[in-house]
């Protein structure tokens, strides 16, 4: 029996391979067989494992492919896939023998039509609806006139040129470009990284924050601006504490970005024109503002001045006012007098009368009771604190009155100082001190004789000396 088992069975002559080896012999023949293929179809599930890679599945109506992607290979990728997106995949069949299984491993994604596209863009726009980031009251005001404007595009094109060019026309601003790639696989990394670069600026320092950021691109096929479509460029706009300006296409172009920036513009040369006003038409409206508040206010003092007009001719004059309070007090000086007479009268008559009723006896009895009383309460208060606070005012008192005589010593002693110095400036400058150098005055009456002629004119003349006067009759003689 033991034989039958070991003998080869007679007429099966097939080669025997080892698990390894068809498993290798397969991958093989698939690679070599079908080399680099497209394949369209229908994302199924995707699922991202922690090492990184990236495994989904294409389908049709009846079989499904099994997908893979690895983790260098992902940010090549122009579309990362979704589940329910219809696709074409590029890449090379292969098999996994530890498992019996084959699959593709895809390193190209691309959307299968437009339509696809369009369906793509409006699951991804519903999401960022759902999460509140196209509300309006999230959104920011623009700057009236930044100071510097960071512009995120392509360096070569002519986006930026338009940008600068209409800026210099309206108002020339400071402009930082930062350089991206506006279309293929690193768009919309590239423009995420750029908005996030900008807000990470610090403000004043030697590379300025910008006021302002215009992300500009021009118009093309929606599969050239589908990086405008990424959802991490729309979460990177809506995340940006600077004001931003879209500006993707032109006008009948749409993008994610153009609903969660904080303002859209239809072409890049309209963004330049949201960012800054015309700056001779500022001008010329500040000088016009300048001009009617200067009007308006000439006009406010003009009325305020006539109402001051009109009010001081309704007003009385200051002497009719007068009038009255001193007729009344001219009535009052007169009767003054009189009065005093009458009162003092009438004062007399109840004293007279208070008088003739007191006895010399009761008054005496009086007055020596008030005295008893006066001594009592008198030595009551000298063991008083009132007494101790009299004694220590009186002593404060002659303090004070020494001070203040002292005060007035000194007073008088510089006034008095003062005096002699200014009588002593007055004998410098008298011509008495002139005199006492040898001159003399010559006056004929009161009138000062300066000239020969006048001398010999004189009939009298007085020579002043510095001790005394003389007196020449008769002309003066040569």
């Amino acid at each position: 029996m033991s034989d039958l088992f070991d003998d080869p069975t007679p007429g099966q002559n097939a080669p025997e391979f080892s698990v390894s080896e068809i498993s290798g012999e397969v991958k093989r023949t698939l690679e070599g067989t079908f080399g680099r293929i497209r394949v369209r179809g229908e994302v199924g599930r995707v699922f991202k494992a922690r090492s990184g890679h990236l495994y989904y599945d294409i389908k049709d109506d009846r079989s499904v492919l099994a997908c893979t992607t690895w983790k260098g290979q992902i940010s090549s990728l122009a579309v990362v896939p979704e589940e329910g997106l219809e696709v074409v995949v590029t890449g090379r069949l292969t098999a996994f023998g530890a498992q019996s299984k084959y699959n593709m491993n895809v390193d190209e994604v691309a959307v299968a039509g437009q339509g696809a596209l369009m369906a793509l863009l409006e699951k991804r726009k519903k999401q960022l609806e759902s999460e509140g980031l196209f509300a309006n009251e999230r959104k920011k005001p623009l700057p009236y006139l930044p100071h510097i404007i960071g512009v995120v595009t392509s360096p070569s094109g002519a986006v930026i040129r338009d940008i600068l060019h209409r800026l210099r026309e309206r108002f020339p601003r400071k402009v930082l470009v930062w350089p991206v790639a506006v279309q293929g696989s690193n768009c919309a990394p590239e423009v995420a990284h750029a908005i996030e670069g900008f807000n990470r600026m610090t403000p004043g320092g030697a590379l300025p924050r910008p006021d302002l950021i215009i992300v500009a691109r021009g118009g093309g096929a929606i599969e050239d601006l589908w990086g405008f479509n990424e959802e991490v460029v729309a979460r990177a706009a809506a995340a940006s504490q600077i004001p931003l300006i879209s500006a993707v296409g032109h006008e009948t172009d749409t993008t994610l970005i153009d609903f969660v920036s904080d303002k859209r513009a239809p072409t890049p040369t309209a963004a330049a024109e949201l960012a800054v006003p015309v700056r001779l038409e500022l001008m010329a409206w500040v000088e016009d503002q300048g001009t009617r508040l200067l009007r308006g206010a000439g006009q406010a003092v003009q009325m305020r001045r006539q109402r001051l007009n009109d009010l001081s001719r309704a007003m009385p004059r200051p002497e009719s006012l007068l009038e009255t309070p001193r007729q009344r007090f001219d009535q009052v000086s007169y009767n003054l007098p009189r009065a005093l007479m009458a009162g003092v009268q009438r004062r007399r008559v109840s004293l007279s009368e208070a008088a003739a009723g007191l006895r010399p006896a009761t008054l005496r009895g009086l007055v020596q009771g008030r005295r008893s009383d006066l001594e009592t309460a008198s030595a009551k208060l000298s063991l008083t604190p009132i007494a101790r606070e009299i004694s220590r005012q009186k002593a404060d008192l002659a303090k004070v009155a020494t001070r203040l005589t002292a005060a007035q010593s000194l007073r008088v002693e510089r006034q008095r100082q003062q005096l002699v110095a200014t009588g002593r400036q007055l004998d410098i400058l008298s011509y008495k001190a002139t005199l006492a150098r040898g001159y003399a005055v010559v006056r004929s009456g009161d009138a000062l004789v300066t000239t020969r002629a006048a001398a010999e004119a004189a009939s009298t003349l007085q020579i002043e000396f510095a001790d005394g006067q003389v007196a020449l009759k008769g002309p003066a003689k040569a």
